[in-house]
């Protein structure tokens, strides 16, 4: 591996870790909710929301090393960082942000803003 590669690897890390701040367990637990089913996006012919199929694959990039990832899992994580960004960016409601979907869809890509 380069070593430009070996820089993106670890600037994509850190940046995953800053960004998803739900501990894998903690995430599991989430995701097995009505709460966590009932936002996002799905795509035609699935069952499952593209954020839930997400939180799922972030647990078990959570719960590898980094030296067993692939550049799959660091593109994913890449996406997960930009989404997590995206939608702190947009903010939540003005009211009752800790049940609203913002924060459950937020959840699901492993960042809970009610921890920040």
């Amino acid at each position: 591996m380069a070593s430009g590669d070996q820089d993106d690897r670890e600037e994509t890390w850190k940046a995953f870790n800053e960004a998803v701040n739900m501990a894998p367990a903690e995430l599991e637990a989430f995701l097995e909710t009505e709460e966590s089913r009932s936002v996002g996006w799905t795509k035609d012919g699935e069952d499952e929301s593209v954020g839930h199929q997400s939180g799922r694959r972030i647990v078990a990039i959570k719960r590898s090393r980094k030296s067993e990832l692939s550049d799959e899992d660091f593109a994913h994580m890449r996406k997960v960082v930009g989404y997590v960004h995206r939608h702190l960016a947009q903010g939540g409601p003005a009211e009752d942000m800790e049940h609203s979907a913002w924060r459950y869809s937020l959840m699901n890509w492993g960042h809970d803003p009610a921890k920040a």
